[in-house]
Order: structure tokens, then C-alpha cells, then sequence
């Protein structure tokens, strides 16, 4: 997964499904999430997976509210439509993504 800047982040976020995982190096549920992302990009290749390191960009996370890490906001078509705090499992991404594709 691609590590996205702001001055790349409204590109991104513009086309279609995409998933922004908002994450720091040294937060422990963020690497326990990775795998799980990883997993879910897999299998379903037609959404966007990318990751914001809020200590590199703390502007994205301040403009979407973020409090704490992990969290993934789910875009569709440049729009934010859902958001996953914390570390989740696979099925509650599944679960979340599934409606908008």
C-alpha cells in the first residue's frame, strides 16, 4: 500500500472506492491492521488502499477529525461515506466496503 502525502491525497481520493488507513510507525494496532488491509486489497482489486502517516501529514488527520489510530476513512467518489476506528477484522471491512461497490 502507497504512502500518500496531502499534496497526492484529493488525486486519490477523487476515483472510485478508496480506502485511507491513517496510521503512525510506532502505533502497535496500526501494524497489526497492515496484514488485514493487505488481505482485503486482495481481494477486491478495484478499490484504492492508502495510508496517511499522520506524523508526516498532520493537516489530513486534523481536516478529518482523527483523535486516534488506526483509522480508515472510506471514500467513494471523492466523497467521505464511512469511517473504521481502531483495529478491526477483516469481515468488519468487508462488511463496510461491500455497499459501495
Amino acid at each position: 500500500m502507497e504512502i500518500i502525502t496531502n499534496v497526492q491525497f484529493d488525486e486519490v481520493v477523487s476515483k472510485g472506492v478508496v480506502v485511507i488507513d491513517f496510521f503512525a510507525n510506532w502505533c502497535g494496532p496500526c501494524k497489526m491492521l497492515a496484514p488485514v488491509l493487505e488481505e482485503v486489497a486482495q481481494e477486491l482489486p478495484t478499490v484504492t488502499f492508502a495510508k496517511v502517516d499522520v506524523d508526516q501529514d498532520p493537516s489530513l488527520a486534523g481536516r478529518y477529525g482523527i483523535q486516534s489510530i488506526p483509522h480508515l476513512i472510506l471514500f467513494k467518489d471523492g466523497q467521505a461515506v464511512d469511517q473504521i476506528s481502531g483495529f478491526v477484522g477483516k469481515d468488519v471491512i468487508l462488511e463496510k466496503l461491500n455497499p459501495l461497490l
